[in-house]
């Protein structure tokens, strides 16, 4: 299938609105992804030189890596998928700018012993660590008490390998700021002139379970991901939020009425590449998420992973669809079609055309097929997606 015939069936223009937004990006789309994870870091910052509109609700339940940490030390929220997804939209043209991004995007050696790595840190809120000193005031007075407050109240055993040091500074922001994500998140936004907004689909310390076809269950994203641990080798069946000992019912996690706004203003809405549940299906449990997206009547495209995701065991074209309907039908009730929460399908012309077939057949969301992977690459080519995006209507 054609570019021109994608453009049929989706209402598409021609060229001239991917031309008039890389002119005038200020007025770009303002295209909503409910992601979390690295995957869509790439299209991101292709994006942002089409539109600075483009609004980004990632999953804060990530238990791996350095987030796991910080979680664990402070009883908080994840920051890690946040603060990769503001780097890849920061503005890489500000006088500047590049000193701020060496500083957030730091990681601390992982194999360092304790002792270093401490100095390493005292450096860094002392100011004296090149990485800080190279920043210009105000910023660097800024940065500096926000690592104050993270210094404040980390514990005198807690692990610095791997750290994130833009991580540090999110949860230095959250403590100081009354244990809330979004004032950091807004003023992490402005320091680094971020080309969009980043917001967590909630502000709540919760962790991603899910069911498995044998009947275990299993609760923490890194158990889930396959990252960190062995794949999960039974399909999963379901997925829910769970406070880590019991699950917690979406009632109980309501989206936030500021995060509703954002679905409430999008131009269209994209269910990006990632980890199928703790990457995108994570983000749509919330009390709310499916009605509000139901009553936006914008274009809404499902742009399935290339390769292998661990998280999508046994599962076709048409089940992930599936997986992906079924809390926001569960929260919009009987009376939802599939084409309220998903009105098309993005995919690489690698996607058997029997899968699309069987797509269309149970579910009646148009599957288009087209060439959007890079040359001998399992990853999408983010010109092509970028441009496709742009010019949903």
């Amino acid at each position: 299938m054609t570019i021109m015939r994608v453009q049929r069936e989706l209402r598409l223009p021609d060229d001239l609105r991917v031309a008039r937004s890389h002119a005038a990006p200020h007025h770009g789309p303002r295209i909503l992804f409910f992601s979390g994870g690295s995957a869509l870091n790439g299209i991101s910052r292709q994006l942002k030189q089409y539109t600075f509109n483009s609004m980004h609700l990632i999953t804060p339940f990530d238990s791996g890596g350095s987030s796991q940490t910080l979680r664990l030390a402070f009883d908080m929220p994840a920051v890690g998928d946040l603060r990769s997804r503001l780097m890849a939209l920061a503005d890489e043209t500000v006088l500047g700018q590049p000193d701020v991004y060496a500083l957030f995007s730091h990681r601390l050696p992982k194999d360092a012993s304790c002792k270093k790595l401490g100095a390493e840190v005292s450096r860094i809120i002392s100011g004296k660590h090149p990485l800080v000193s190279a920043i210009a005031k105000p910023m660097r007075t800024l940065i500096l008490t926000l690592l104050g407050d993270f210094a404040a109240q980390v514990p005198a055993d807690f692990d610095y390998r791997n750290a994130s040091i833009g991580n540090l500074i999110l949860a230095g922001g959250y403590l100081g700021h009354g244990r809330e994500l979004e004032p950091v998140l807004f003023l992490m936004s402005k320091m680094v002139d971020v080309r969009g907004t980043v917001r967590a689909i909630v502000d709540a310390n919760l962790h991603l379970g899910v069911d498995l076809a044998d009947g275990r269950r299993i609760v923490s994203q890194r158990l889930i991901s396959g990252k960190e641990s062995p794949p999960i080798d039974s399909p999963i069946t379901r997925c829910f939020l769970s406070d880590g000992t019991q699950e917690i019912l979406p009632a109980d996690v309501p989206l936030p009425k500021r995060n509703r706004k954002l679905i409430e203003q999008s131009d269209a809405i994209c269910y990006p590449p990632g980890s199928l549940y703790s990457s995108v299906i994570a983000n749509l449990l919330p009390a709310g998420v499916g009605t509000a997206i139901a009553a936006r009547h914008v274009p809404k495209a499902y742009l399935p992973s290339l390769g292998q995701d661990p998280e999508a065991l046994g599962l076709d074209l048409a089940d992930q669809v599936a997986a992906i309907l079924a809390p926001l039908r569960a929260d919009a009730g009987p009376d939802a079609s599939p084409t309220d929460f998903m009105t098309h399908i993005l995919c690489d012309t690698s996607v058997p055309k029997e899968e699309c077939a069987r797509v269309a057949r149970l579910h009646e969301i148009p599957c288009l097929r087209l060439p959007l992977r890079q040359k001998n690459e399992p990853k999408y080519d983010p010109v092509k997606i970028a441009r496709i995006l742009v010019s949903l209507d």
